[in-house]
């Protein structure tokens, strides 16, 4: 029996096939994964380590990858700035050093003065040191699915909770800079750090109005 094909795409970057972004969430919508973190359901520290998740993620536009990465001393929270050595990003390029939003580092604030664990890892879990891709993956998706937030897809229509994925948090920045703060490709280009223009034109073209 003749093998199936194998794609060349990386399954992390979830764009159609045409390249565009295949899904992505209005600001509401981010609202509502914030409001389900806090639920009596789970302990209040990983209330606000969920929170803190998806705030810092929304921010920032981080990769699933670099958010587990992140250590706390990648965080400088007087002057407000998240680190990302060269080390922890896709093509190993320069190191960056991002500006956070208030809220963002008042979270940050709460999560590290409350935090259960004393680690060198930003977020770690309750059987391990450090939170994985994986396990952060399945926690976006139960947090979408306990919120029943559909996400917005390329052609229109809305998806299903369980479409949503950390990278589904990393578009929703793009779309968040072109359609709510009238930004510009260029600046989704040096928010997501994508190395080349082409890139950002081809997964966030059709967000721009016409």
């Amino acid at each position: 029996m003749a093998s199936k094909p194998t794609s060349s795409r990386n399954p992390d970057v979830h764009e159609s096939d045409d390249g565009r972004a295949r899904t992505w969430l209005k600001p509401e919508q981010i609202e509502q994964l914030r409001d389900v973190c806090l639920t009596d359901a789970v302990p209040t520290y990983l209330q606000d380590r969920n929170e803190t998740i998806i705030t810092l993620a929304y921010d920032a536009g981080l990769r699933a990858s670099e958010l587990c990465a992140l250590d706390v001393d990648h965080l400088d929270l007087e002057a407000g700035t998240v680190y990302l050595p060269s080390a922890i990003q896709k093509g190993d390029p320069p190191a960056a050093t991002l500006n956070l939003d208030r809220e963002t580092v008042r979270l940050l604030r709460r999560y590290l003065r409350d935090r259960w664990k004393d680690t060198d890892a930003l977020f770690p879990t309750r059987s391990s040191d450090r939170l994985s891709t994986r396990s952060l993956q399945r926690l976006i998706n139960k947090l979408a699915i306990e919120a029943d937030v559909k996400p917005q897809l390329a052609d229109g229509g809305r998806g299903d909770s369980e479409d949503i994925t950390p990278h589904t948090i990393r578009h929703s920045v793009a779309y968040r800079i072109i359609q709510v703060e009238g930004g510009r490709l260029e600046d989704v280009q040096l928010r997501l750090r994508h190395a080349n223009r082409q890139t950002t034109d081809q997964i966030y073209s059709h967000l721009v109005p016409r």
